[in-house]
């Protein structure tokens, strides 16, 4: 089984070698030290470097894409007669998406695995699926090999799926009409984020040296403006997230976030500017309180910052930021658990409006949710302010 939200599929007290050694072990008659040999080659094919270290490192020292491939590592490890992959390449850039993919390919055709994938994905769904089973509100709607269904979709929903499906190429001009649609004089227009040479280095444990996560980043964000960060999973691209936030420290360099310097900032004279960033989380599911329902944790910024005097208060508010991203109002009541991991991340997305930020840092805001939804998404960043 390869769980969709590695985060919660970990357990954070262990190594990610010890983990996985734990299911060599409890499933054959190895030694310590071969079922170890074991996790690093395994941890080695799933594409995660340095096996040989990294294998004694805890899930909080890996990106998000690094967990997921450490989960797939644990499902892959006794090369199985049937894998269950519920979202396998969610969090993965797509060039180790390739490899994971590839991997899985290797799987069916080598050893005969059957593999259920579980996806929103349509791009993985046309990649490695034979058939493909089109469910909405709880039932099949449409079943089919995968080339028929993308050549002839039947249903309308499928109909839908399909159009919503995002082309190389449309970015170029929405990206014009955004530059079009701009007020004169943007260009010159002070920069709400300036970077230069930033660097981050996280500090070392029991006498280990130090890792530099960030090295030298430069740029600038305007009013307005969408700025990309693109790279493989472990390349420091949350890690510059989480420092304009004011959650990370900045080693060396300059970054300035609404004219506030964050290399050496006290929280006491930033605090008044985190009403103005709004923050979407790589990972909803550990970063909602499991013991609010999503109402209260949509309202909490809200309440946090003296829009609001309790969670009623702001109710009629969190229904509207709910709608808004496509959840039933009613889903207010509901806990975390008992939403999906695409509804969970569609809340999450909820929280970080809330507060009307202008700023807002999106990790991985649509990696979760499907095709359809995405674009609805999509279409609410570009949204002007009210």
């Amino acid at each position: 089984m390869v769980f969709q939200e590695p985060s919660t599929a970990l357990n954070p007290v262990y190594t990610v070698g010890w983990q996985i050694m734990e299911g060599i072990r409890a499933h054959g008659e190895f030694s310590r030290a071969e079922a170890k040999k074991k996790a690093v080659e395994i941890l080695g094919r799933v594409g995660i470097p340095d096996p040989e270290i990294r294998v004694n490192y805890f899930p909080h020292q890996f990106s998000g894409g690094q967990k997921q491939r450490v989960v797939i590592a644990m499902a892959l490890v006794f090369d199985p007669g049937l894998i269950v992959a519920d979202e396998p390449t969610t969090a993965l850039d797509v060039t180790v998406q390739a490899e994971i993919l590839d991997l899985l390919r290797r799987c069916r055709d080598d050893f005969g695995t059957a593999i259920v994938l579980i996806t929103h994905n349509m791009g993985v769904v046309a990649d490695l699926a034979d058939r493909v089973a089109v469910m909405y509100q709880g039932k099949v709607v449409e079943e089919a090999d995968a080339r028929t269904l993308f050549a002839s979709p039947q249903n309308a929903y499928t109909k839908k799926l399909l159009a919503a499906v995002p082309h190389l190429g449309q970015g170029v001009v929405h990206a014009a009409d955004r530059a079009t649609a701009r007020k004169p004089g943007w260009a010159v227009e002070t920069p709400v984020v300036v970077a230069k040479d930033l660097r981050i280095e996280y500090p070392g444990r029991l006498g280990r040296g130090g890792f530099t996560a960030v090295d030298g980043v430069s740029f600038s964000i305007r009013p307005g403006e969408v700025l990309g960060l693109v790279g493989e999973s472990g390349s420091g691209k949350t890690t510059i997230g989480r420092a304009i936030a004011g959650l990370t420290r900045v080693t060396d360099g300059s970054l300035t976030v609404h004219g506030h310097q964050m290399n050496g900032f006290k929280e006491r004279a930033f605090k008044k500017l985190r009403s103005d960033i709004g923050f979407v989380f790589q990972d909803p599911a550990s970063s909602f309180n499991p013991l609010l329902t999503i109402a209260d944790c949509v309202a909490e910024p809200l309440i946090v910052h003296g829009r609001a005097k309790n969670p009623a208060a702001a109710r009629a508010r969190v229904d509207e930021l709910l709608e808004a991203v496509q959840l039933p109002r009613s889903y207010g009541d509901r806990y975390p658990h008992e939403l999906s991991g695409g509804q969970r991340q569609r809340a999450s997305l909820a929280r970080a409006l809330a507060l009307e930020p202008s700023l807002l840092i999106a990790d991985e805001p649509t990696s979760a949710l499907d095709v359809s939804v995405q674009a609805r998404v999509l279409e609410l960043f570009a949204e002007p302010p009210a």
